[in-house]
């Protein structure tokens, strides 16, 4: 997340189309591809403030770069809910912004305890889970990526017309 800090967004700050340069390196990377993954900690049973304070950064750049991106979400955690309310709180925002967040997110709990020595899952049954997550994951992206569908537009409230300053449709 190092190369992706950004000043705790501030509508006030975002002056003549300037993005901290933390914001400019994510939306590059999320133009570049086709799909994201964002494997999240929770802290107090949501995500970082830090991912979170990201993605309000860079949801303001036009075209928005998170509409139409494919993202799979996954944690780890200590406790036995493995970090999955953070994803919950996750989804939120980039559903919001037109994500196609896949359905199966994978969550680690015990996470402490999960992992041998060669840094692989323990448990053959949670490793199998999770190889078959990215690679259904990656089927869907790549699926969609060959067969597209007729594009649509997103309009954050239907029937309203777009207002220039939360327009959303590009």
């Amino acid at each position: 997340m190092s190369e992706f800090d950004c000043p705790s967004f501030n509508q006030d700050l975002e002056v003549n189309d300037v993005h901290p340069k933390g914001a400019e390196e994510f939306r590059k990377r999320l133009l570049a591809n086709d799909a994201f993954i964002i494997a999240s900690p929770e802290y107090n049973g949501s995500m970082p403030g830090l991912v979170k304070n990201m993605i309000d950064w860079v949801s303001r750049f036009r075209p928005q770069p998170f509409n139409e991106k494919h993202a799979l979400l996954m944690s780890a955690s200590p406790s036995m809910a493995g970090g999955n309310r953070a994803l919950w709180s996750l989804r939120m925002p980039f559903e919001h912004l037109g994500s196609n967040v896949y359905p199966n997110m994978f969550s680690l709990a015990m996470a402490h305890k999960a992992f041998t020595t060669e840094r692989k899952i323990a448990d053959e049954t949670l490793a199998k889970r999770f190889d078959e997550n990215i690679f259904s994951f990656m089927k869907l992206v790549e699926a969609a990526k060959n067969y597209p569908c007729m594009k649509k537009a997103w309009v954050e409230f239907l029937g309203e017309q777009p207002d220039p300053v939360t327009e959303r449709v590009e």
